[in-house]
């Protein structure tokens, strides 16, 4: 059957009859497009006025004049962990480390038989932590909270005990420790976790998403055949390979691209992740320039692969037909994985890459390496960037600089460090601020053309895929305040409607 979309407007074009446009679609891919006033090959049966009619062997359906674009990519999410995110306890808006440990005593309080919570900033929050503090406010009952970038856990001693790791003097996690206590937490039962990606999933499709790049740290590629024949099947999935599993991949012949099979077409092998570094909010992301007040082996960050190391990691990757994506935040981090990429010679993408030297940012295309970035990010480190990376702000995130230097940008959330939703995305690289305050570094700034490019992969043409979002307003027409709260009419993923609001 040939789906038909008709009286499409595209962005920017501001609504004149002649540039109205019908899609017709076959087998998921565009196979016509006829711009209204020229060449028309769908004339509507008098019974069309209903937004959706099936005529013969073909399906119309009427946009009424709404704005059609490209589906959005998140270009890196940890899914498993947003979907569980949305059902732990909620601290981000915790101010001191005394109201953390009495929120997760609350919660202990009213039954929970262990206490997960998220979202707590150790760069932000005031107080000395201790294990004492948490011990106070939770006792027996297992609590992990764990911070807002995950690169931090605040682990209670009976947290310890049932993951059989003996106490730290604090209580505090960090970098791999902490992971590896994440994922130990995020086993819940099997069922129960794929109905929250399921719900996670079509929150996305209505926000216009069409596409997610994976980064849960797990093996995830049976996961998500189970989750696709179970019905989650409203979004395109590259999922990511993990270091540890990377012996597993190339014995398996997994390679980046590669569909992966009964998944209905929709999840490919993503990229080969490799983290370098840590993060700004847990003072772990590495700088060539130390932090203010740390001392000791890590304060300048962490950096967990030399050089010699991290290239023969990501050369075995790239020979076995893996592309690397590396995470590195700091500016050391982000030279260091430069270097890396120039010697495998190999293409990839740098993960965050938050503060970048001006002399490397130039490094970048030459090399093919793109930069996976979130500009949420930018608004919530504007005011711990200032403190942490005082003089140097004007390289962080320096999306404007990026663009002008040719390097290919692809946006995403890094959800749940921020929510899974590219307009908020979007909106955060156009305005630079989150609050009332004027655009931090102004002249960093995208317009709304630039940041939608860094969402998309795909143009609305002749032998495009049909993965497309409907908007109800035009992007390129509107106040640039208001494109975090975009409305979406439908998203079509292959042709095939994933969410319809008309």
């Amino acid at each position: 059957m040939t789906l038909h979309l008709t009286n499409a407007r595209i962005p920017g074009e501001r609504g004149l009859l002649g540039n109205l446009i019908n899609i017709a679609i076959d087998d998921g891919v565009v196979t016509a497009l006829d711009f209204i006033g020229h060449t028309t090959s769908v004339t509507l049966p008098s019974a069309a006025k209903a937004a959706r009619v099936v005529h013969g062997d073909e399906q119309i359906i009427d946009l009424d004049g709404r704005w059609i674009m490209p589906g959005l990519w998140d270009s890196h999410v940890h899914m498993g962990q947003w979907a569980q995110t949305r059902y732990r306890l909620d601290l981000s808006d915790a101010r001191t480390l005394a109201e953390v440990a009495h929120r997760a005593g609350e919660r202990m309080r009213a039954g929970d038989a262990r206490v997960v919570g998220f979202g707590w900033r150790p760069a932000e929050v005031s107080g000395e932590i201790s294990l004492e503090l948490l011990d106070a406010a939770t006792g027996d009952v297992p609590t992990f909270l764990f911070s807002a970038d995950l690169h931090t856990a605040w682990v209670n001693s009976a947290g310890f005990r049932e993951v059989d790791l003996h106490a730290t003097q604090t209580g505090e996690l960090s970098e791999q420790a902490c992971f590896d206590v994440g994922k130990r937490v995020a086993i819940v039962d099997e069922g129960e976790l794929d109905r929250w990606v399921d719900a996670a999933a079509r929150e996305a499709a209505a926000r216009g998403v069409v596409g997610i790049v994976d980064f849960e740290m797990a093996n995830n590629a049976a996961a998500w055949r189970r989750r696709v024949a179970g019905g989650t099947d409203v979004l395109r999935v590259e999922t990511a390979i993990y270091a540890e599993h990377l012996a597993y991949a190339i014995e398996s012949g997994m390679r980046s691209g590669d569909t992966i099979a009964s998944t209905q077409g929709l999840v490919r092998v993503g990229p080969l992740k490799i983290i370098l570094d840590g993060s700004l909010g847990s003072q772990t992301a590495r700088c060539f320039e130390p932090y203010p007040d740390v001392i000791g082996p890590r304060a300048r960050g962490v950096l967990n692969h030399a050089l010699p190391e991290l290239a023969a990691l990501m050369g075995r990757g790239w020979a076995a037909g893996l592309e690397p994506a590396v995470h590195a935040i700091g500016d050391e981090a982000v030279a260091h994985a430069l270097d890396a990429f120039e010697a495998v010679e190999c293409r990839g993408t740098i993960e965050h890459a938050q503060l970048v030297r001006s002399e490397d940012l130039r490094r970048f295309a030459p090399a093919g390496v793109a930069a996976s970035v979130q500009p949420g990010h930018l608004r919530d480190d504007r005011d711990v960037a200032e403190r942490l990376w005082a003089g140097r702000t004007s390289q962080a995130f320096p999306l404007r600089q990026m663009r002008d230097a040719g390097v290919e940008i692809r946006f995403g959330s890094d959800a749940p460090v921020t929510a899974l939703d590219p307009w908020q995305a979007i909106q955060a690289a156009v305005t630079r601020t989150g609050d009332d305050r004027s655009a931090w570094h102004a002249a960093e700034c995208l317009t709304v053309d630039e940041a939608i490019g860094a969402s998309v992969r795909t143009h609305i043409a002749v032998n495009q895929p049909a993965d497309f979002a409907v908007l109800d307003s035009d992007p390129l027409d509107m106040p640039v305040d208001d494109l975090g709260s975009m409305k979406v009419s439908a998203t079509f993923v292959g042709g095939r409607a994933t969410h319809m609001a008309l």
